[in-house]
């Protein structure tokens, strides 16, 4: 399996047919079918590592009451798979991972999902995120998963390179800080520069701008960790609106 990053935007996207999404839909149909699903997102950012336990994980609507009735209305029930929460454990034992009925699947996941596997019948397994860790930590634990590639499981993650809705104001040219840091970050993967990736705040204002916080970009470095030396590096979507950033890769 490769292994894949997606710059899933608004939650509306879940709803929406645009280039973005249409490429996400062309990923889902280009693979052979995955054994099962690994989703590390942004929106699980908690004091933890944490993966999500049950037959049924739930839909989780993590948004306010800004949303359209259609947004909350989407429920991707898809099944869980206990056999890969297990599975990864051992992979990263003896660092302790908790498996977690809470939690379900939030927008970063099924905004995305909806269109790569609209079925919802591939099991899906959501890998949370710790804050209190560095970027090197998340990189490492990334990497510690990489043999689920070759057991049928297509790890994902889900964020965005760019995002500061602070600073979100329409369309972003091509000249400006959000479309330059994009550039950088495709770049560096294209290059397998991942020293660059993990060191982000070493790079300058643009990587200040772009990542004010950490929760959307980290999905990033779990991701680039499985890459291999002879994977081709393939952008799915890219594109800064305002800012943030659609850039959408799959590695492998």
């Amino acid at each position: 399996m490769p292994v894949a990053f997606f710059g899933h935007g608004t939650p509306l996207n879940a709803l929406r047919d645009n280039e973005h999404t249409r490429a996400w839909a062309r990923f889902g149909t280009e693979l052979p079918p995955p054994r099962a699903i690994l989703v590390v997102s942004a929106h699980w950012y908690v004091a933890g590592t944490k993966l999500t336990a049950g037959a049924s994980p739930r839909t989780v609507h993590d948004f306010g009451a800004w949303a359209p009735p259609e947004l909350f209305a989407v429920d991707y029930g898809a099944p869980g798979s206990d056999a890969l929460v297990e599975r990864v454990r051992a992979l990263v034992a003896p660092f302790p991972v908790e498996a977690d009925t809470s939690w379900g699947f939030d927008h970063g996941a099924w905004s995305v999902l909806v269109h790569a596997f609209p079925q919802a019948c591939v099991p899906v397994v959501q890998l949370s995120i710790d804050r209190r860790q560095p970027p090197a930590f998340h990189y490492a634990l990334g990497a510690r998963l990489a043999p689920l590639r070759d057991e049928g499981i297509l790890v994902i993650g889900s964020g965005n390179v760019v995002h500061n809705l602070e600073l979100f104001r329409g369309e972003a040219g091509e000249e400006s800080w959000p479309a330059r840091f994009e550039r950088c970050v495709r770049d560096w993967i294209i290059a397998c520069d991942h020293d660059a990736l993990i060191d982000y705040h070493r790079q300058g204002s643009d990587a200040r701008l772009a990542i004010p916080t950490p929760d959307h970009y980290l999905p990033l470095l779990y991701v680039v960790a499985q890459q291999r030396d002879d994977d081709p590096v393939r952008v799915i979507t890219e594109g800064a609106h305002g800012a943030m950033s659609m850039l959408s890769v799959a590695l492998g």
